[in-house]
């Protein structure tokens, strides 16, 4: 540590405890744009005096009076103190300081302020080419200015890439997606996005989509399957208590139906007999007998008698 600054410093805070210290503010604006440079004092303000590198105007008891040229300043002091600079170009960045006194001329404010003036960027041009499964992703500008105080950004999804203070940057991947490219400074940013995918490459969003509608499939076969089986299980529970019921009911209805033994035995009738119809008389006519054949006496051997 340098204590002889710091030494010094606390010596002049001592020596002068109302003056500030000096802080430097830095504001960047672009061109054609216009900027207010505001006066950092506390109390009321009796003397204002705006300088870069020489005194360029000043306001003391109200009264204004301008050193440079008002035109070519293109600046206006404001009641306050504040400095106002429209339609800024290049030329106008710079350090500009300002000083505050009171009415007794003893200062009561000093600081800096450091005003940059910028082009806005250029349209990013952002080209992508597939070579060997791999892609090369170029992102420039269409124009340069003059300062390439620009910074591009180069990003596919979770990768980034950045480079200050250039006008090109390449990227390499192996995976396809969407690049986006950014160009941009303090005052202004522009942006070029593309949808790239290589052919015979698969992206990873995609293999990690597959992978997932398979492990979905296969949980919802296993989801219908485990429904089914227990649906089953229980529609055959259902049917073994159903069938007990039935054989329940089937043995009351049973025991319900059988015969029960007569307390008095049945008395036996007598069987009547019954007569025969009487039949028609052509069937009462006898049939008159047929004659029997004869019998043929057989007359008996005589026995011949010899001559």
């Amino acid at each position: 540590m340098n204590f002889r600054r710091i030494f010094l410093v606390n010596c002049l805070l001592l020596l002068f405890p109302s003056v500030k210290c000096a802080v430097t503010k830095w504001i960047y604006v672009a061109v054609n744009d216009s900027v207010v440079l505001s006066v950092a004092a506390a109390g009321s303000i009796h003397e204002v005096t705006w300088l870069r590198d020489k005194k360029l105007l000043q306001i003391k008891d109200g009264k204004i009076k301008y050193y440079v040229n008002k035109d070519e300043c293109r600046c206006k002091i404001l009641l306050n103190g504040t400095l106002q600079i429209q339609q800024l170009m290049k030329s106008d960045g710079g350090k500009y300081a300002v000083l505050v006194y009171d009415r007794d001329g003893k200062l009561k404010a000093e600081e800096d302020i450091m005003l940059i003036v910028q082009e806005p960027v250029p349209q990013p041009n952002l080209r992508v080419d597939c070579i060997n499964k791999s892609v090369l992703v170029t992102c420039e500008g269409k124009q340069k200015t003059e300062d390439h105080m620009f910074m591009i950004e180069v990003m596919q999804d979770k990768i980034k890439k950045i480079q200050k203070n250039a006008t090109k940057v390449e990227f390499h991947t192996r995976y396809s997606g969407t690049f986006r490219c950014v160009l941009k400074n303090q005052v202004s940013e522009k942006t070029a996005e593309k949808k790239i995918k290589c052919s015979g490459q698969l992206d990873l969003y995609l293999i990690l989509s597959i992978v997932g509608g398979v492990i979905f499939v296969v949980f919802m076969i296993l989801l219908i399957y485990c429904i089914r089986k227990k649906r089953t299980e229980r529609l055959e529970e259902d049917d073994e208590e159903r069938m007990k019921q039935i054989r329940q009911v089937d043995t009351e209805m049973m025991v319900r139906e059988l015969p029960q033994p007569p307390s008095n035995p049945p008395v036996k009738q007598p069987r009547v007999q019954q007569r025969p119809l009487p039949q028609p008389q052509m069937q009462q006519q006898a049939v008159p007998p047929r004659p029997r054949p004869r019998t043929q006496q057989q007359t008996p051997n005589r026995t011949r008698e010899r001559p």
